[in-house]
C-alpha cells in the first residue's frame, strides 16, 4: 500500500443553494470526493459551508445528500480521516458527523502539523479587528440559549427561515466578493498568529475568491474559492508542497 501522505483541502460548496444549477454542484462535489486516492490520503479537511443550511435535532437531520454521505463514509472505512469545521452558514452541527466518523473541529482554528509543516485552518469568517456587528450576530449564533429556542421550531419553520436566509446571502444574490490583502482583517490576523509561532500556511475559505499572498512572516496565505462554478481544492504532500485547482489564484 502507497504510504498516505496526501491532505486535501476543500470549502464553500454550499450544498443546497438554489443557485447556479445545485444538482450539478452536488454532483461535481461527489465525483470530487470519489476521485480522492484513499490509499495515498491521509486527510479530507472540509472547511465550511460544505452546506448552505444545516440544522440536525436531537433525531432529525436534513434530508437528501445521501451520495455525499456516502463518499464520505467510504472515505473513512478506506482510513481517510475527515475533518469538518463549522462554517457560518452550518453551524449547527452536533452529533451526526461525528456519529459517521468524522472530526468535528468546533475551535474556531486549528493548527495541526501536516507533512512536517504548520498549517492554520479554519473557515475564516470573524477573524481579525473590527466586524463588531457580525462578530455580534455570531454570538448568537453560536450561543447555547438561541440554539435551543431554534430547536422548539417544527422543522418545516426552522428550515423556512433558513431557506430566507440564505436566500439573502451575498453568494444567492451571485455577489462576487473581492479580498483587499494586506487591509483585510483576516489577512492582519494570519501576520499577528505567524508572528508568534511557527506557521507555514493558513489556509481559510469563507470568502468566496481565490487568494494566495506570502506573508512577511514566511507563511504563506491561502483562500479557497467556492464551488458555484468549479471544483476548486487545495492538495498538500511533502515532496510536492501545495497544489491543486484553484482557479484565477493571486500570488
Amino acid at each position: 500500500m502507497a504510504d498516505r501522505t496526501l491532505n486535501i483541502f476543500a470549502s464553500d460548496v454550499h450544498l443546497g443553494l438554489d443557485v447556479a444549477d445545485p444538482a450539478a454542484r452536488e454532483a461535481r462535489f461527489v465525483d470530487f470526493l470519489k476521485s480522492i486516492p484513499a490509499d495515498r490520503t491521509e486527510g479530507l479537511y472540509l472547511l465550511g459551508d460544505i452546506w448552505d443550511f444545516w440544522y440536525e435535532y436531537k433525531h432529525v437531520v436534513p434530508k437528501g445528500y445521501v451520495k455525499v454521505f456516502a463518499a464520505i463514509t467510504e472515505l473513512l472505512e478506506a482510513g481517510v480521516k475527515v475533518y469538518f469545521f463549522p462554517g457560518n452558514h452550518d453551524i449547527w452541527v452536533y452529533h451526526y458527523f461525528e456519529s459517521l466518523g468524522m472530526t468535528v473541529v468546533r475551535d474556531r482554528w486549528l493548527i495541526k502539523e501536516i507533512g512536517g509543516k504548520t498549517f492554520c485552518l479554519s473557515h475564516g469568517d470573524g477573524l481579525g479587528h473590527g466586524m463588531t456587528g457580525y462578530k455580534f450576530m455570531r454570538a448568537i449564533f453560536h450561543g447555547r440559549f438561541f440554539q435551543v429556542l431554534f430547536s422548539l421550531l417544527h422543522p418545516r419553520i426552522a428550515f423556512g427561515i433558513g431557506r430566507t436566509w440564505s436566500k439573502r446571502s451575498r453568494l444567492a444574490k451571485q455577489k462576487k466578493y473581492v479580498f483587499k490583502g494586506e487591509s483585510e482583517p483576516l489577512y492582519g490576523w494570519a501576520e499577528e498568529l505567524s508572528s508568534g509561532q511557527k506557521i507555514d500556511y493558513c489556509i481559510f475559505g469563507h470568502y468566496h475568491c481565490p487568494y494566495r499572498a506570502s506573508l512577511s512572516t514566511g507563511a504563506e496565505l491561502l483562500i479557497l474559492d467556492d464551488w458555484m462554478e468549479g471544483a476548486p481544492y487545495l492538495c498538500f504532500s511533502p515532496t510536492s508542497g501545495i497544489s491543486g485547482s484553484l482557479p484565477n489564484i493571486e500570488k
